[in-house]
């Protein structure tokens, strides 16, 4: 029996369809890398390039300190080849994560750092993990994240070499341009004072000092003895403007401007990249968001809302 026409080109698609089915088979996919937030996975990416799909575990704008971990994102780290996390006790929440997914590769990217050690509060004389706020120490980042890459995918060795001395490149040069122009603040007005305790690097690298609300984000958040503290140094020192982060509660920093006289200076990045439309897109626009924020702050010139 003759089929009819459409019914020919329905077998001949079928037929195709079978042949190309090994062929598709065999591609290989695209090796896949998780990392726990934001900040980590847009520097992932820029060594990574094409050749790997890098993705956060974390949306923009959310706080990593005591993320919750969905099934979901079991899930994902399940289904990627390699996962990269901070360490230092950032994600407090991670060893437990960790240990329901199975036989992927992990890497922690401040291996080889020093770290700072918080100096108060309950987490006192453990190592201050927010040490990609610092461009020098992110250099050391990008080579652990260069060598995780290239254990994972040797065969792209050289594209992981050669995307990670050009990003290198990059975040020396914002380094070079914010260490000139934090250094035109006045010496008595460098001071950073902030919610978390999370600018010690930075100010290390550029010669302030640090003042703060809490020492590292936690459950005991803008208590009135924390307040009352900074407040107390705020006057002291005569700091012209304060500031907080984006993923907390401003209220506590708002009462010290109200308190002291200072002003509210506007909202730091630390914890999360913004979404593409916002001021920190990417860590290298974090960093020069910061400082332009600091800049406006503590100069004299109007800042925050």
């Amino acid at each position: 029996m003759r089929l009819p026409p459409l019914s020919r080109r329905a077998l001949l698609g079928a037929v195709l369809i079978g042949l190309a089915a090994p062929a598709l088979a065999q591609a290989p996919r695209p090796r896949r890398v998780v990392a726990t937030f934001t900040v980590l996975a847009d520097m992932a990416q820029n060594v990574a390039g094409t050749a790997v799909l890098v993705e956060s575990l974390t949306r923009p704008g959310a706080e990593i300190h005591d993320y919750e971990p969905t099934p979901l994102d079991v899930v994902r780290a399940q289904a990627a080849d390699l996962v990269l996390w901070n360490g230092l006790g950032l994600e407090r929440w991670f060893e437990r994560f960790f240990s329901r997914v199975n036989g992927v590769q992990q890497a922690v990217l401040t291996e080889g750092i020093t770290p700072i050690g918080i100096g108060q509060g309950p987490y006192a004389n453990q190592p201050n993990p927010h040490a990609w706020m610092s461009p020098t120490l992110a250099l050391v980042y990008v080579e652990n994240i260069r060598r995780a890459l290239t254990t994972l995918d040797p065969a792209n060795e050289a594209a992981f070499s050669a995307n990670a001395q050009a990003y290198a490149a990059q975040i020396r040069a914002v380094d070079a341009r914010l260490r000139e122009r934090l250094a035109t603040i006045p010496a008595e007005r460098r001071v950073l004072a902030t919610c978390e305790g999370a600018f010690s690097y930075i100010t290390r690298d550029y010669e302030m000092r640090e003042a703060f609300l809490w020492p590292i984000n936690s459950e005991d958040e803008g208590s009135p003895r924390q307040v009352r503290a900074l407040i107390d140094t705020v006057r002291r020192a005569r700091v012209p403007a304060v500031f907080c982060e984006s993923t907390v509660n401003d209220r506590p920093m708002r009462q010290v401007a109200r308190e002291t006289g200072a002003r509210f200076g506007g909202v730091l990045h630390v914890d999360s990249l913004t979404g593409p439309d916002g001021a920190a897109p990417t860590y290298l626009k974090l960093l020069e968001a910061n400082a332009e924020t600091i800049l406006r702050g503590l100069t004299g010139a109007p800042g925050g809302r």
